[in-house]
C-alpha cells in the first residue's frame, strides 16, 4: 500500500469532559465551562468532548445540575465546532445493561439536545452491545464512532484488533476510535497498529490515550506519522497525570510540518490562561492530587488504568489494609485472565479491581464474590474474549445457566415503566432518562430541583458516592 497522504492533524479537545474527570473528579461546572466557549469554539477543532462519560453522574450528584440543561446551553455556545459525547454501549451511561429502547430514545434525545458525534465502547468490546447505539446515531444522522477498548494479553493480536474494525465498518460505524484508557499503546506500536488499520479499512481512526504512563506523547507522535486522522488532548492546565497530552505542546509539535493544525497559539494561550486558576483552586482544595499529575509506569507493568489504581488505594484505606496493595496489583491480571481477559475499563474494570481485593483480604481466592462478578461469569455483560477459567467460574456461580445471546435481548422494553415511576417530578422528556440511568440520585435531583423552584431549602441527601472513572 502506498504511504498514507500527509495531512494536517485534526484534535478533539477533552477539557471540557475527560481531562477533568481524569483529574479532579469530573468537577468542572457549567457555570466555569461558559464563559471560555466562545473562545474554545474559534480554535477550529475537529470537535469538543463535552458530556457522557461520568459528566452525566457527577452533574446530578455532586453538582446538582441537569446534564440536559448543560448541554444545551454548550450547544448554544459553540456555533462552529461540533460537541461529542461518550457512550457505554448498551450500559449508556450507567453501570448495568439497559432495554433496547431506552439505549435508542437517550441516542435520540442527546443528538436533539445537541451532540454531533457520539463515541460508542463496549467494555469487552462486544460488538453485539454497540450495534443499537450506533443503529440509533446513524437513524438520528448523527456521527457514530465506535471505540475499540485498547488492552494487551495473549488473545488481543494484531489480527483481532484488525478483525475488529472490520467488524466496526461492517456495522456501519462512521469512524473507529482506539481507546487506550489505560495508556498502554507504546510509540512504535502505534506505528503497528494505525499502518495495519489504515490497510484494513477506509474508515478514518481517531486515537484516545492517557498520558499516566509516561509516552502518550511519542505515541500520538508515531501515530499522526503512520496517518492517525484525529487525536485527543487536553489544554494544559488540565493535561498531562492520568489526564491527556497537552492541546499546544501537540499543537507546536507538529507545526511547521504537513500535519500543522494551523491553530493560533495566541489564542491557545489565552484559553490556558482562563483553566490555570480553577488549576490552582483545585490543587490548593486538594480535589487535583498531585500523585494524579506524575508518571505511573505501574501502569504498564500491571496494565491497571490510572482511575483504577486510585480506586484500589481508596478501597484498602478505607479497610486499613494499605499494606496488601502490590499483593491486590499481582491479584489483578490473575482474576483478569479468570474473568475472560477482558479490557480493563468502565464497569470491567471496577469488578475485577473490587475482586481482586477481596481475593486478598480474605485469603481465598472468590470466597466471597461480588454480584457483579457472579454477572460477568453468568454472560450478563456479553461476550469476553477468551472462556473464562471453569473451576472459577463452577465456584462462583455453581450450575446457574450461563447466557450466550446478546444480554439486552432479555431486557423487555423498561421506558413506559420507567416514566410511570417517575411520573411525579417529570418537568422535561429527557428527565426520564435521567431517572433510567439513576434512580435514586435523580430523584434527589429532581427534589432538589423542586424546592428551589419554590425557593424552598431543600432536605436532600447529598448522596456522597464516588463517581468511578471511564
Amino acid at each position: 500500500m502506498a504511504e498514507q497522504a500527509k495531512k494536517p492533524i485534526k484534535i478533539t479537545e477533552t477539557i471540557l469532559r475527560d481531562a477533568h474527570q481524569s483529574l479532579i473528579a469530573t468537577r468542572m461546572s457549567t457555570e466555569q465551562m461558559l464563559p471560555i466557549v466562545e473562545k474554545l469554539d474559534k480554535v477550529g477543532y475537529h470537535s469538543v468532548e463535552c458530556w457522557g462519560g461520568a459528566t452525566f453522574d457527577a452533574s446530578l450528584r455532586f453538582l446538582k445540575e441537569d446534564p440536559w440543561e448543560r448541554l444545551r446551553k454548550l450547544r448554544d455556545g459553540f456555533k462552529n465546532t461540533k460537541l461529542q459525547m461518550l457512550f457505554r454501549g448498551q450500559n449508556i451511561l450507567g453501570y448495568r445493561p439497559y432495554a433496547d429502547d431506552v439505549v435508542e430514545y437517550f441516542v435520540q434525545k442527546s443528538v436533539a439536545n445537541g451532540i454531533d458525534i457520539i463515541r460508542i465502547f463496549d467494555c469487552l468490546n462486544d460488538i453485539r452491545n454497540l450495534q443499537t447505539a450506533v443503529t440509533a446515531a446513524n437513524k438520528e444522522k448523527a456521527h457514530a464512532q465506535v471505540a475499540m477498548s485498547y488492552t494487551l494479553g495473549d488473545a488481543y493480536t494484531m489480527e483481532y484488533w484488525v478483525d475488529l474494525a472490520k467488524r466496526i465498518e461492517d456495522m456501519g460505524a462512521n469512524s473507529i476510535c482506539i481507546k487506550d484508557m489505560a495508556g498502554l499503546l507504546v510509540p512504535y506500536k502505534a506505528t503497528e497498529l494505525v499502518t495495519a488499520l489504515k490497510e484494513a479499512v477506509s474508515l478514518p481512526i481517531q486515537l484516545h490515550t492517557h498520558y499516566t504512563s509516561g509516552v502518550a506523547s511519542m505515541t500520538y507522535l508515531k501515530a499522526v506519522e503512520a496517518g492517525v486522522d484525529v487525536i485527543d488532548t487536553a489544554m494544559s492546565p488540565f493535561a498531562l497525570g492520568t489526564s491527556q497530552p497537552a492541546t499546544e505542546v501537540m499543537v507546536e509539535t507538529f507545526r511547521g510540518t504537513p500535519y500543522d493544525t494551523g491553530f493560533d497559539s495566541k489564542l491557545l494561550d489565552e484559553i490556558a490562561d482562563y483553566f490555570r486558576p480553577m488549576r490552582d483552586d483545585a490543587l490548593a482544595s486538594g480535589l487535583l492530587n498531585p500523585k494524579n499529575m506524575g508518571v505511573n509506569i505501574k501502569t504498564l507493568l500491571y496494565q491497571v488504568p490510572g482511575g483504577m489504581l486510585s480506586n484500589l488505594t481508596s478501597q484498602l484505606k478505607d479497610m486499613h489494609a494499605e499494606d496488601k496493595y502490590y499483593d491486590v496489583l499481582e491479584e489483578v491480571p490473575k482474576v483478569r485472565k479468570d474473568l475472560g481477559e477482558p479490557p480493563l475499563v468502565t464497569p470491567s474494570s471496577q469488578i475485577v479491581g473490587t475482586q481482586a481485593v477481596m481475593n486478598v483480604i480474605q485469603g481465598e481466592r472468590y470466597k466471597m464474590v461480588t454480584k457483579e462478578t457472579k454477572d460477568i461469569l453468568s454472560g450478563k455483560y456479553g461476550a469476553t474474549v477468551n472462556p473464562f477459567n471453569p473451576e472459577v467460574q463452577k465456584k462462583c456461580i455453581g450450575d446457574a445457566e450461563v447466557i450466550t445471546c446478546r444480554p439486552a435481548d432479555l431486557i423487555p422494553d423498561e421506558l413506559d415503566t420507567l416514566r410511570g415511576e417517575m411520573a411525579q417530578w417529570s418537568e422535561q422528556e429527557e428527565d426520564v432518562l435521567s431517572y433510567a440511568l439513576f434512580p435514586q440520585v435523580a430523584t434527589d435531583f429532581f427534589k432538589y430541583r423542586q424546592a428551589q423552584e419554590k425557593k424552598v431549602d431543600p432536605t436532600v441527601a447529598d448522596n456522597e458516592n464516588k463517581a468511578y472513572p471511564v
